[in-house]
């Protein structure tokens, strides 16, 4: 679907007395997202459950984090699930949580992929290995162990990219010369069926990332949960990485994950994930638009 297509999303008749917050925001493109995904975005912040569930989900979720978390610190050994962990949030992804969270959360890990290359393509080393990571179901999340692989993509790039830099200094006046290469910048195919839905498939984003997160925990090493945590902020590493090869930082605002080297507490994790996930489809938008005026 074409990106300016407003054809899903539902107006109210507009009451300028009592207007609907959602409809405005929806027109509003001060900061623009792609319009199918902005659709969906809003969808979910209108779910029930956000409204009466999220709440008490999060002091759940927190309390049992908390003992997760004390538990597998005094243990002498760690432990570590990985298939069973992609397996189970698959399950619970496909029986529990909307259609509209499952597209964004697999348009997500795609359009993860889809920045890290494009930060390769016009970096300092054009022959870093690329993210190859693009599914197209909630399914494929499982097969390709998309949560794990998604981090440790980020990671490596960061550890390969830096390296690069050092070799090569004088990079940013290479790609001045040959241009901004956005091909990488393109749209996903995410497929979700948006009619399949039952009484059970109610949790909307942010709380259906809550109850995870829990699971997360258990099923990774402390550390590696850690690092799965702090991993969210690099948003603002990677908002620099941008602004350096397009000589703009007007937009880095918009950017609210920030400060790695002052981790917040990993309580804080599903916000900084939902926040992730926001910022994601902001900085692809941008993209997209810079792509179109070049």
């Amino acid at each position: 679907m074409n990106k300016k297509d407003n054809s899903l999303y539902e107006f109210k008749p507009y009451d300028r007395r009592n207007p609907d917050t959602w409809d405005v925001l929806y027109l509003d493109n001060a900061i623009p997202v792609n319009l199918v995904s902005k659709t969906y975005m809003i969808r979910d912040l209108k779910s029930w459950t956000r409204s009466y569930l999220l709440l008490p989900i999060k002091v759940f979720a927190n309390l049992a984090l908390a003992l997760i978390l004390i538990i597998k610190r005094l243990l002498p050994f760690q432990f570590k699930f990985y298939t069973f962990m992609h397996r189970s949030a698959a399950f619970f992804l496909q029986n529990f949580v909307t259609p509209e969270a499952c597209y964004l959360i697999v348009r997500h890990i795609c359009l993860g992929s889809n920045l890290i290359n494009f930060l390769i393509d016009n970096g300092p080393d054009r022959n870093i290995e690329k993210a190859t990571l693009y599914p197209k179901k909630v399914s494929d999340l499982a097969a390709q162990t998309a949560f794990l692989e998604h981090d440790l993509i980020l990671y490596n790039f960061v550890w390969d990219y830096h390296q690069a830099e050092q070799k090569n200094p004088n990079w940013v006046e290479e790609v001045k010369q040959r241009g901004i290469n956005f091909e990488s910048i393109q749209d996903v195919s995410v497929d979700i069926d948006f009619t399949r839905r039952s009484w059970l498939r109610i949790l909307d984003l942010e709380s259906a990332i809550e109850l995870f997160k829990v699971f997360y925990s258990l099923c990774l090493t402390c550390d590696e949960f850690e690092r799965a945590v702090l991993s969210l902020q690099f948003d603002e590493n990677f908002a620099m990485y941008m602004s350096k090869i397009l000589e703009s930082s007007e937009w880095n605002h918009i950017i609210r994950n920030r400060h790695p080297l002052s981790p917040n507490s990993t309580f804080n994790a599903a916000r900084d994930l939902f926040l992730h996930g926001v910022m994601t489809e902001y900085i692809h938008r941008l993209l997209e638009i810079y792509k179109e005026q070049n």
